[in-house]
């Protein structure tokens, strides 16, 4: 896109989404249709482009082409694209670019909805401006206060944190003000809107500048995002290079119809089925995803857990021994479905069937990303087949059955069912240790056995369900941590 259509009126726009909606069938291919656009031509710098390329970014990706140069010019920016597809990238250069001709303190503020998403952004915008000294502090909460503080006090150019606990700074910290803020930035918006975080993100409306460059970047998209745009932007540009619930076609999506009761065994021969893959597999509850971890774990895989019932050293230790290869399995509640980007994930294994549908985009987007492929299986019961119809309404395709033979899941039953007995076990433990109910461990070492330090003291051998096996080294103490808004 030139510099002349980027500072053109917004009525062209339509004729952009068009543009790319006929394009979608080319989604999995760099150069079907155009030629690779360079991020050179879109107006970054040479510096910029440098660190794109040490990020292994050859070419930029379309919400990237054409939302760059409205930032460039000063525009704001409501950004819809599929996960996977750049949205840090489009708005974290025109920040950097910025900042290379004009560093100021507190230039930037970047809200994403967890903890997770705002480290894995701060540490993009840090590779990215790694040449150019751009400093970067991450406010979430679950970690200590006074720590960031002293972040803060070293003056950054850009903060990205979760909106709770910015508003603990700005109301606790002192000296902290956002009164000179240049850009805002919402990540996810539409989930940054459907949690509780409305009256935060009116405290800090409140307190930054009217004269600023807003944008507001999501894969899906809600009527609450039209009443923020309402709110706070000024004449926005809005860029849509995705149809508004789609996923990407290099993503293969099935379901499996399964009874409720065994529902336990075919996610376990799901598992064993496709061992030699990294399987991200979602749940509804804390408490779910507690107890399908230790199951996997008693079969033998190498499962970890993340939720939002750990605490924030626990969930970032699990997410970096995911990354690093070390656990292939990730069980996770919803807090890990949005803006994690992992590439080596193979497999999302959705094994409750999410409450609302828009969260089931998120959650297959975490496979198939940048152009790679992908697999996603629902598993669906007898009472999951109007929230699962919802779903297909919502994406607008029908998933086809993934092939299983009831009998050979039925083979690991005896198996499955001995492995919950032992979990359901080492759960009662753990929590009579912790004087009744799931307790947040509060230790920042995962120690050697990571589940062991998560669910208590004692360590299970498989196929003996007696207590007073034989004991692990649990870390740490049980301290409680601080309560603040962050989330």
């Amino acid at each position: 896109m030139s510099d002349t259509e980027s500072e053109g009126e917004q009525k062209p726009l339509p004729t952009q989404k068009k543009q790319n909606e006929d394009n979608d069938d080319s989604d999995d291919s760099d150069d079907d249709d155009a030629k690779v656009v360079t991020f050179a031509s879109l107006g970054i710098c040479k510096e910029l482009c440098a660190a794109c390329d040490a990020m292994k970014w050859p070419a930029a990706s379309p919400i990237q082409i054409q939302s760059i140069p409205h930032a460039l010019n000063g525009k704001d920016v409501i950004g819809l694209a599929q996960t996977g597809s750049g949205k840090t990238g489009a708005f974290a250069l025109p920040v950097l670019q910025d900042l290379l001709h004009e560093p100021r303190a507190f230039h930037t503020l970047v809200l994403s909805p967890t903890r997770e998403l705002a480290s894995q952004i701060a540490e993009q915008f840090e590779c990215l401006g790694k040449d150019i000294g751009v400093k970067c502090a991450v406010l979430v909460g679950g970690m200590d206060m006074t720590s960031q503080s002293l972040q803060i006090g070293k003056r950054p150019h850009v903060l990205v944190g979760t909106p709770g606990r910015v508003v603990d700074h700005l109301e606790n910290t002192k000296g902290f003000s956002l009164r000179q803020l240049k850009v805002l930035i919402l990540d996810e918006a539409d989930r940054l809107l459907n949690l509780d975080f409305e009256e935060e993100i009116d405290t800090i409306l409140k307190v930054i500048p009217r004269e600023r460059r807003t944008q507001l970047f999501s894969a899906t998209m809600t009527s609450k995002v039209n009443k923020l745009q309402r709110a706070c932007l000024r004449d926005p540009v809005k860029v849509e290079v995705a149809s508004k619930y789609s996923t990407v076609k290099s993503l293969k999506q099935n379901y499996l119809f399964v009874p409720a009761k065994h529902k336990e065994c075919y996610a376990c021969y799901l598992l064993n089925e496709l061992s030699a893959s990294t399987i991200m597999m979602f749940t509804r509850t804390c408490e779910q995803t507690r107890k399908l971890a230790l199951v996997a774990r008693n079969l033998g895989f190498s499962a970890i857990p993340i939720h939002g019932q750990m605490s924030q050293p626990k969930r970032q230790g699990a997410l970096n021994k995911f990354k690093g290869g070390e656990r292939n399995i990730l069980v996770a509640t919803d807090v890990a479905s949005r803006g994690l980007d992992i590439p080596s994930v193979d497999v999302v294994i959705n094994f409750d069937v999410p409450m609302n549908s828009k969260d089931y985009v998120h959650r297959v987007g975490r496979t198939a990303r940048a152009g790679r492929s992908g697999l996603a299986i629902t598993l669906v019961t007898q009472y999951d087949v109007e929230l699962y119809q919802k779903i297909e309404r919502l994406i607008e395709k029908r998933l086809e059955k993934y092939p299983v033979e009831e009998e050979q899941c039925l083979v690991m039953l005896e198996r499955v069912n001995e492995a919950q007995r032992i979990a359901a076990s080492q759960m009662r433990d753990a929590d009579a240790k912790k004087g009744g109910g799931f307790k947040r461990i509060r230790n920042d070492d995962v120690g050697e056995d990571d589940l062991s330090a998560i669910i208590g003291r004692k360590k299970y051998a498989f196929g003996d369900e007696k207590k007073g096996m034989k004991k692990t080294k649990q870390s740490g103490g049980g301290a409680k941590g601080y309560k603040g808004r962050g989330r």
